[in-house]
């Protein structure tokens, strides 16, 4: 592979973006006291150790120039074409959004979105800009480490492990999370540090144990290796397990890179032959892919002393694309057919089907109505745990943790979900409420002219499921009334008795009127007094006003007020 150095000789655009920049940033500094050149210059190699594309490496040469300099847009443009500029000015806008607490997260998060919903390059050029600024982030002030090691935290390392870049998320958590979490991260390292040494004392007995196998079965392997589970993904797994470490079994595995996915398999039978396996510890990221193309087979076995330890098993190509995500995709695109890869351009295979992951972004960026909503999609279509369940007939359908059999039916088809009566899970008839698991088997049962219920609503986990449900729903307000409907929202102050919310609702189911939400809580105004928020829509504000009167008649109903809301 090229350096950027020898790029710069050989390629006459790399070349005049190289003078470009040198000439733009002239006499600035970084707060490490470094030329500035030296940035776009680390961030461009790593773009271009990434496998990315000439226009890649010049923008990221460029990437800051724009922002920090005299240099224009437009004479980019006039320089590069459109494409460079795009990048250029994609990275920029990136940079505008500053970690301002969980409020600013979901906006970076969505800048994030869009910007892989019109070039993933734009991601992969600032998640380089950002690695190289978190190498020097001590000479910035505590304040300010404090920020971006939480935005990097929370937002890049977590986008670099959803696109699989492992090795990328590791180096970014590595050195964010003793900045961001001083505390948890100095009571991780007290509290793990035995029972990590004595982890990786025992994989290392069973290295040579497991080559042996492998050996006298006719297995060939170029690497046996232990790997260590990251700081930040084991704490996050302790808060799960209410940080009983006795209960993490992949805190330490045993890696086996095999030459094919016959070896894979034939590596795992060897394995459980030897070693007991867990039940319902056996991952096949083969057969079924996570939605960023990672691979491997995965076990977990009582292994000798009866110790528990999880083996992995792919093969060299699985091993890079785990490490290095979607750049190394890329690459092995490239190495295929170069000619080809060259003239589509990397941002025509970031759209390829292996890479579920992209469309799942794209079909976010649809369904976020507003900043707010967004927030909400984001934590659970993006960065929540990720399971793969099953069609009848073996089709992978991946889904957020929580998901349930409505957001099952909708991701096979939106038709599916509108019609869907009840469920099987695993061959069992099953409430269509049920949290569904990785393996799950999933089938639908429908029934024409069947509807979504208005309480899907308070139990679906996808953005998928939401707005279709809200469609259908908003379609047949339309149809029952033939007009547009008004929102208006009760607010009552009420006795806390037995019955009397029962008592509301028929009301309002007797006038006919859905209702969109409801809310109850203590008022503190009156002893044992309840404030009720009930939302609702209807044709006109006469009929609003005719169903407060008829709530105000009940027993226990101190007071009623509505008030329109959008």
């Amino acid at each position: 592979m090229k350096t950027l150095l020898e790029l710069i000789k050989d390629s006459p655009a790399v070349k005049k973006a190289y003078e470009m920049a040198l000439v733009a940033h002239k006499g600035q500094k970084r707060a490490s006291g470094e030329d500035y050149i030296t940035h776009p210059m680390a961030v461009a190699q790593t773009v271009l150790d990434w496998h990315m594309d000439e226009p890649s490496v010049i923008a990221a040469l460029l990437h800051d120039t724009v922002e920090d300099t005299n240099l224009t847009s437009d004479k980019i443009k006039k320089e590069f074409g459109e494409k460079v500029t795009f990048l250029v000015n994609g990275v920029t806008k990136l940079g505008h959004a500053k970690y301002r607490g969980e409020e600013r997260e979901v906006e970076n998060m969505r800048k994030f979105m869009l910007a892989v919903g019109g070039d993933i390059r734009v991601v992969l050029i600032k998640l380089a800009d950002r690695l190289h600024n978190m190498t020097t982030i001590k000479a910035l002030k505590p304040e300010k480490q404090m920020r971006i090691a939480l935005e990097t935290l929370e937002v890049y390392a977590v986008l670099a492990d959803r696109l699989g870049m492992y090795e990328l998320a590791s180096k970014l958590e590595e050195i964010s999370f003793p900045i961001a979490k001083k505390k948890e991260y100095d009571w991780m390292i007290n509290t793990i540090k035995d029972k990590y040494e004595e982890r990786v004392a025992y994989a290392g007995k069973i290295q040579p144990v497991i080559s042996k196998l492998l050996t006298e079965n006719g297995i060939n392997f170029s690497k046996i290796d232990i790997r260590a589970k990251k700081m930040v993904s084991l704490y996050r797994k302790l808060l799960k397990y209410e940080m009983n470490l006795e209960r993490v079994y992949d805190l330490i595995a045993i890696r086996c890179i095999v030459s094919s996915v016959t070896d894979c398999y034939a590596a795992l039978g060897i394995i459980h032959k030897a070693w007991l396996p867990l039940p319902g510890r056996i991952k096949d990221y083969i057969a079924f892919p996570k939605a960023n193309g990672y691979r491997s087979l995965h076990t977990t076995v009582f292994g000798p002393e009866e110790k528990v330890m999880e083996v992995q098993i792919r093969t060299a190509q699985m091993h890079d694309e785990a490490e290095n995500g979607i750049s190394a995709h890329w690459a092995y695109q490239k190495n295929k057919d170069t000619k080809n890869y060259i003239s589509r351009g990397i941002a025509s295979f970031a759209k390829a089907d292996e890479l579920q992951l992209i469309k799942q972004l794209k079909d976010l960026k649809e369904n976020a109505p507003n900043a707010e909503e967004f927030a909400t999609l984001v934590k659970s279509d993006f960065l929540e745990d990720r399971i793969l369940t099953l069609t009848p007939k073996g089709k992978v359908i991946e889904l957020p943790s929580g998901a349930t059999p409505v957001d099952f039916a909708y991701h096979v088809h939106s038709e599916i979900g509108n019609t869907c009566m009840s469920c099987r899970v695993n061959g069992l008839i099953s409430p269509l409420s049920t949290p569904l698991k990785s393996g799950d088997v999933v089938e639908i049962i429908t029934q024409k002219n069947k509807r979504p219920g208005d309480e899907w609503l308070q139990f679906v986990k996808t953005s998928v499921a939401r707005e279709h449900i809200k469609k259908v729903q908003k379609d047949k307000n339309k149809v029952l009334y033939g007009e547009t409907l008004k929102k208006y929202e009760l607010r009552l102050i009420v006795e806390d008795r037995v019955g009397l919310l029962n008592d509301v609702t028929n009301i309002i189911a007797r006038m006919k009127i859905n209702i969109n939400h409801h809310e109850s809580r203590e008022d503190h105004t009156f002893a044992n007094h309840k404030m009720l928020k009930i939302g609702f829509a209807v044709s006109n504000y006469e009929k609003s006003k005719e169903l407060s009167e008829k709530i105000k008649k009940l027993k226990g109903v101190k007071s009623v007020e509505c008030h329109p809301y959008s």
